[in-house]
């Protein structure tokens, strides 16, 4: 029997966009005809999550495969207003090329790797990727993508560029284009689709931007099919973190959803698609998280022996034996960058029987008032529980009425992550 060639990746990752806006998780009112084409040939799990709401940990987290307080990015930007330090965002970066990358691992397996959309951790080229069309340079922009933001937005000719040089050698593809994060500024022929009597602007200018999405993904899985790299090709989709339009015309978005610790936020679709080794299907039961792309990625290409927190989705048996998954969200801009309690607002929990409880970290009630003047409307001091399960939006919080069911919680929270 032949020998199977390692597959080539491709990471998918959608910018602030709500968990059940896509069609193939219920929404009947955004067309998405690509990413549901990709979930009917892949293995969906629905209840994925991320360990935390906000992009720049989240993605930290999906190339080293550790929690936030591992690898040490917890926020997605350095102390106080020196955003556009850098010396500051160089302290950022060495803390997070502590942590080996995805990338790193791949390239000792001797894949080329392309980075294009959001990425926060300098040059990409310095943490695993031969190419990237981001720079990282903060005294020329750099902070989040700068020129990796176009992609997507203005076709995705790099990432094809890319592709016909690799002539044959295996390649790994980072696909985070800047998409529908805003500005949400859609193709008029796409905006036309969602725009109706008593719906409001700012909810139809991101429908259609996640359509938007759906166009270049279509673009990108046709030019993968179009190379003959189908058959060969593993593909991931996930989102960073949670968004929600403003309820109204006008106004940011819902403070429930992106930087907070309810499903909003930290809730994502993941979808694997490997025709011919990863059967089609559909998971409505299992936890999982994003830590476990890294460790399915080195499963699937061979490499053995990383000691990490998640698992290889593929494995049924692990799939079974999880019961629970763990999250964190911390302050937007750091206090202390080498001191990930420093930032912590909140600690979760997710049971498969949909319990979930959010645990405020009370000593640092006020960290966002001593960052930015200001507290997050959204910031609480209390236990709070729901049933995530019967309550998706959680709204009754059932602490005072499951005061055992709160202490088990908090027990396996502090078993995951313990902290003063």
């Amino acid at each position: 029997m032949p020998v199977k060639a390692p597959p080539n990746i491709v990471l998918i990752i959608s910018d602030d966009h709500f968990w059940g806006d896509h069609g193939f998780m219920g929404n009947t009112e955004i067309q998405s005809p690509n990413l549901d084409r990709l979930a009917a040939e892949g293995m969906v799990f629905s209840r994925g999550y991320t360990p935390t709401s906000v992009c720049r940990p989240s993605l930290a987290t999906m190339v080293t495969g550790l929690y936030p307080h591992q690898h040490g990015i917890t926020g997605n930007d350095p102390p106080g207003r020196m955003v556009s330090d850098p010396d500051a965002r160089a302290t950022m970066e060495a803390v997070f090329a502590r942590s080996e990358t995805v990338l790193e691992v791949l390239h000792a397996q001797g894949y080329l790797s392309h980075q294009s959309g959001k990425w926060w951790e300098g040059n990409p080229v310095d943490h695993g990727f031969a190419a990237a069309m981001t720079h990282g340079d903060v005294t020329r922009g750099g902070r989040h993508g700068d020129e990796g933001l176009r992609i997507g937005r203005e076709g995705l000719q790099p990432i094809k560029d890319f592709v016909a040089s690799t002539q044959g050698t295996p390649f790994l593809l980072y696909y985070a284009p800047f998409i529908p994060h805003t500005p949400h500024n859609p193709p008029d022929s796409l905006l036309a689709l969602y725009q109706m009597l008593g719906r409001p602007e700012p909810v139809a200018k991101y429908y259609a931007m996640i359509s938007w999405l759906d166009v270049t993904v279509g673009d990108l899985l046709d030019f993968i099919d179009a190379q003959g790299q189908r058959e060969n090709t593993l593909v991931f989709y996930v989102v960073d973190n949670g968004w929600l339009p403003p309820s109204g015309s006008m106004g940011r978005f819902d403070s429930r959803a992106k930087m907070s610790p309810y499903d909003a936020g930290m809730r994502t679709p993941l979808v694997m698609r490997w025709p011919g080794s990863i059967k089609p299907g559909r998971d409505d039961s299992s936890l999982v998280s994003t830590i476990d792309i890294m460790p399915t990625i080195l499963s699937a290409v061979g490499a053995a022996n990383y000691d990490l927190p998640g698992i290889d989705l593929r494995d049924r048996a692990a799939l079974a034996e999880r019961d629970i998954i763990y999250g964190s969200l911390f302050a937007h801009t750091s206090v202390d960058v080498h001191n990930p309690v420093a930032n912590l607002k909140y600690r979760y929990a997710v049971r498969t029987d949909g319990w979930k409880l959010i645990w405020p970290y009370v000593p640092n009630r006020d960290v966002e008032l001593m960052i930015t003047g200001e507290v997050s409307p959204w910031m609480g001091l209390d236990l709070e529980l729901y049933n995530v399960m019967d309550d998706p939006s959680e709204v009754i919080n059932l602490v005072e009425e499951q005061v055992e069911l709160v202490s088990v919680l908090q027990a396996a929270i502090n078993a995951w992550w313990p902290v003063p």
